[in-house]
Order: structure tokens, then sequence, then C-alpha cells
């Protein structure tokens, strides 16, 4: 038990990297990739969790190897690349917020039954994230996502084991889409499967808090916890494919792209499955699925802009965290409650910017982690460079394929 307890101390970012992943791609993605298409898209979830895995272990390998976060790595490749990555993220971060957060409230309002507009729901669980991280900080966010993901996969599983077996027409056949609807949903599949690759950047910050809790964290440690918390999402991510596949594929029904109605749309279909006491468990498991991610994109945007902001000016801002939450905060309210109505077309806006510049990030985090700044002994063996090389032609290819698809 000591033992258990002990490793349990050591692992933290990877369960963060986890619950910042486990969101949208999976319960929104991947259950309509299983409802669409069966589990005919289960090549394209597999190949890019294994394509993208070396770009997000090089967060964690970077920072545990240099105690400097890939924020700083980038700014020693040159200032325009770290430019280049603070305006992507000022085109996304909002929406994205806004995304899981609707989800989140939409989830919340089903379960809970309790009458009140998506957006007062929004704004619930906005305020109960903003608390918990402003009164917790990372040593809080870190033991509360260890429970949340127990909780998570614990629902998740028994939800799968309940719905297995429910649909006969599902098969194991593999497809690829050759429509424009088709080639649409799987590039914003596999561009926020498993998570977008600048989560490498937030997940390098958070293995230096970790460090700062635990000093004896070592790169051996630290890539354990990655894959700990890597591994548990993809196959969080193949459940839910099952899922979808299960309870949903072939029913013939059309789901929403409001987040609130998609909840709505999503625990009614379970529950007609697979009964009415099974409502809790589906409701647990996409309530924790959502509320993680909300929380953890919630903490990560601001910390890594607040670092961005004092790389790309050279001062120091104390309390640029807290001034970049309140500004995430305002901002995500002012979508919520002005442009709701375009949330759909924000939404298709922000996968698509996350699949076409994975390529972006796949360079830069390979290049630093093999160039000069890299520890000699920390730098990834032939294997992973194979992969990574081969990685980058693959997401470069994928982002042709779409443009020309057009």
């Amino acid at each position: 038990m000591n033992k258990l307890l002990g490793l349990s101390r050591k692992l933290g970012p990877g369960f963060l990297f986890a619950g910042a992943a486990i969101g949208v791609s999976h319960l929104v993605q991947s259950t309509r990739a299983g409802a669409d298409f069966g589990l005919g898209l289960l090549w394209a979830l597999l190949l890019i969790n294994f394509i993208k895995y070396p770009f997000f272990e090089y967060g964690p390998r970077y920072a545990s190897a240099t105690g400097e976060s890939l924020l700083e790595g980038y700014r020693k490749l040159g200032k325009p690349v770290l430019v280049a990555y603070f305006i992507i993220s000022i085109a996304t971060m909002f929406t994205i917020q806004t995304a899981v957060t609707i989800v989140t409230a939409g989830i919340a309002s089903s379960l809970f039954g309790l009458d009140l507009a998506l957006s007062s729901w929004s704004v619930i669980v906005t305020l109960i994230c903003f608390v918990l991280l402003l009164v917790g900080k990372y040593k809080m966010l870190d033991g509360l996502m260890k429970i949340i993901i127990v909780c998570l996969t614990i629902s998740t599983l028994l939800a799968v084991g309940m719905a297995f077996g429910n649909n006969d027409s599902v098969t194991f056949k593999q497809l690829l889409p050759n429509d424009a609807v088709g080639i649409a949903f799987l590039i914003a599949f596999m561009g926020w499967m498993p998570a977008p690759l600048d989560i490498s950047i937030w997940h390098s910050m958070w293995t230096l808090e970790k460090k700062k809790l635990s000093e004896d964290l070592s790169p051996k440690q630290s890539r354990f916890d990655f894959n700990v918390g890597y591994f548990t999402t993809t196959f969080l991510a193949i459940c839910f494919v099952f899922l979808g596949a299960m309870v949903m594929f072939g029913s013939g029904e059309s789901f929403s792209s409001n987040g609130g109605t998609f909840a709505n749309q999503l625990i009614k279909m379970y529950t007609d499955n697979l009964g009415e006491n099974t409502r809790i468990i589906i409701g647990i498991a996409a309530l924790t699925t959502m509320f993680s991610t909300t929380l953890t994109t919630l903490d990560a945007s601001p910390r890594v802009m607040a670092r961005s902001t004092e790389l790309l000016t050279k001062k120091s801002f104390p309390n640029g965290y807290l001034i970049w939450l309140l500004v995430l905060v305002v901002g995500t309210g002012g979508i919520i409650f002005f442009l709701i109505s375009e949330m759909g077309l924000l939404i298709k806006i922000a996968t698509i910017l996350s699949f076409l510049t994975a390529p972006f990030y796949a360079i830069m985090n390979f290049k630093l982690v093999t160039s000069s700044h890299m520890p000699a002994e920390a730098k990834p063996g032939l294997f992973m460079r194979i992969l990574s090389v081969l990685g980058i032609v693959i997401l470069v290819g994928f982002g042709i394929w779409y443009l020309v698809s057009l």
C-alpha cells in the first residue's frame, strides 16, 4: 500500500494530460465515429494516436531533462516560432474553452435536471473551475485529476460492459470516407484525437509544476507518468467508439451540433437502449469526461499565455496567470452569451486549425529535442526519431489531402 501511495504521489502531469485530452475528442468525436461508422474508423484512431505519440512525449521529456518548458525551447529556436504559437493560441483558446464548457453544462443540465438555461449552467461550471484553480492551484489540480480519471475509467468500463453485444450489425470492417462530409469528419476526428498537439506544451509546464512538489521526479519517472496518461487516453477513446457503435450505429439518429442538445440526445439514447437504471453511470462517465477537460484547459491556457507573454516581452508579470485566467473566463462568457449561434462554425474552425497546425508543433518539438538545447543523454533514440519523421510526413500528407478535398 505504501508503494502504491508513493507511486501515486509521483504521478500527476500524465493524469492532467488525460484530463485535458479525454473530452470533445472522446465523448463527442469518438462517440459520433462509432455512431456513424460503427467500428470502421478504429484504424484512424489507432494511427493518429501512434504517430502523435512522440510529439506529445517530447513535452515532459524536454521539461524533465532541462528544467524548462517547451515555450523556453521555442524561444531558443527563434522568436518567430514563439510568436506563431502565441497567435495560434489566441485564435483557438476561447473557442475551445467555450466548446468544452457548453458540452459540460449540457451534460450537467441533463443529469441534474434543474430548470436552468444552458448559459446559466455554463456560468456555474466556469465559476466552479475558476474557484478551484484560484484556491487550490496546481497541487489541488494534481490530486483532483487522479480521482476524476479513476472515476471516469471505472464508469466508462461499466458502460461499455453493459453496451457490449447490444448491436449485432457492428463489424470490425474498416472504412475510408470518400465524400465531403465524411472527410471533414475524419479530419476533425483526427485533429482532436487524442488531443491537439499544443497540449504537449501544457504538459511540459505541468511537469515543471510537479517537479516543484516532487524534486526527485526523474526523466524516467516523467516518461512513465506520461505513458500511463497517454495509454489511458487511447484506451478510453476506443471505449467511446465501442459505446457509440454498440448503442447508436444504425439508429438513424441525427446528432445536433448544439452542445446542450447533443448532451441530452447522448444520455437519452444510452438510457433508451440500455435501460433507465444506467442513466447515472452514463451521466457520471460523460460529466467526468467533460469536467476534467474544462478544468484542465481553463488552467493550461492562461498558464502558457502568461509565460509566452513574459518570454516575448522579456518582462516578469507576477499576476500574469491570474490576468490571463480572467481574460479567458470573460472571453468564454462573451462567446456563450453573444456568439452562441455561431458555435458550430467556431468549433469547426478550431478543429481544422488544430489539424492543420499539427505539423508545426510536430516539427518544432522534434527539432527541439534533437538540437543542442537538449542534453545528449535525454535525446530520443533511433526508433523515436524514425517514428517522428514518419509522423511528420503523415500529418503533412493528411493536411494536403484535406486542403485539396475542399
